[in-house]
């Protein structure tokens, strides 16, 4: 994989002269990999300026409030570069290596100080991304209007103008969000990572546990509990540790399936199949 030119430029002028790129496999939407410089070797990705308008400025902004409270490791930001035809973000490399005994429960405690960051508000500043799609971060004062207005909604909406969904969905849908204020529990807003599956979670240099890829918001901090349990469940010592340094309220485990409603939406617009069957299950759980 070859590094376009005009992202190579941008590079030589922040870094100084580039001696090999490595690519990285698994991802789906940016190219990206290990860069070695005279002064070190740091992570590149690059994608569409076209496409995808001020993705890796988002993304920076996310990095940078999740390193805020200081505990857990989070990239750095090296650069930012929003060119004619290709955008690119820079970070601190992090060598994945064996995860550390306390690897969860620190895990645990990391994320749950950055869920204590708050704010007077759901939501955030600007928009950022799910993937590949747009996430609205419209500021709202109530959990449950900005879980469906700038959630589910645009994502429905999505989903119908592209064939993904039919009319008789979307009036499930809606006889569900009528009961959303007592099927769920508002909490003051958190600061998410907001797409906190496992390929977002790594180990860094020592073995803890660190974040990547984050599609941050002040939003409800069951959502990204939530997404962790969607592809694979932490083990039982992760939970422990979190409800410890900042506990949970009763009954969050039978709130999962309906934050996880979001992440099931964004894979049945990335990618169709199965995943409308179980967006369908679950709403049906609740509605007839």
């Amino acid at each position: 994989m070859d590094i376009p030119e005009e992202i190579k430029k941008f590079c030589i002028r922040e870094l100084g002269e580039l001696q090999s790129f490595r690519s990285a496999s698994g991802g789906c939407i940016n190219n990206g990999g290990r860069l070695e410089t005279h002064s070190g070797h740091v992570f590149l990705k690059w994608n569409s300026a076209t496409r995808f308008p001020d993705m890796f400025t988002k993304e920076a902004k996310g990095l940078r409030l999740m390193q805020g409270p200081q505990c857990i490791t989070v990239p750095q930001v090296i650069a930012t570069y929003e060119g004619e035809q290709h955008s690119c973000l820079i970070l601190e490399f992090l060598e994945s290596s064996v995860p550390v005994k306390t690897y969860w429960e620190d895990l645990a405690i990391g994320l749950a100080g950055i869920h204590k960051m708050s704010a007077d508000h759901y939501g955030l500043d600007h928009s950022n991304y799910m993937g590949s799609l747009v996430q609205d971060n419209a500021y709202h004062k109530n959990w449950i209007d900005f879980f469906i207005r700038c959630r589910l909604q645009p994502q429905l909406k999505l989903a119908v103008d592209h064939g993904k969904m039919q009319n008789d969905h979307i009036r499930l849908f809606e006889k569900l969000f009528q009961q959303l204020d007592v099927l769920l529990v508002t909490e003051p807003p958190a600061l998410i990572h907001g797409d906190l599956w496992n390929g977002n979670i790594m180990t860094d240099n020592a073995g803890k546990p660190a974040l990547i890829d984050p599609a941050v918001a002040y939003a409800h901090r069951e959502m990204d509990l939530a997404l962790m349990q969607l592809f694979g469940k932490p083990p039982l010592s992760f939970y422990q540790a979190y409800n410890e340094t900042y506990p949970l309220v009763p009954d969050w485990e039978g709130r999962m399936d309906l934050y996880n409603l979001y992440a099931l939406l964004v894979h049945v617009n990335l990618f169709g199949g199965g995943y409308l069957i179980q967006c369908m299950q679950i709403v049906k759980h609740y509605v007839s």
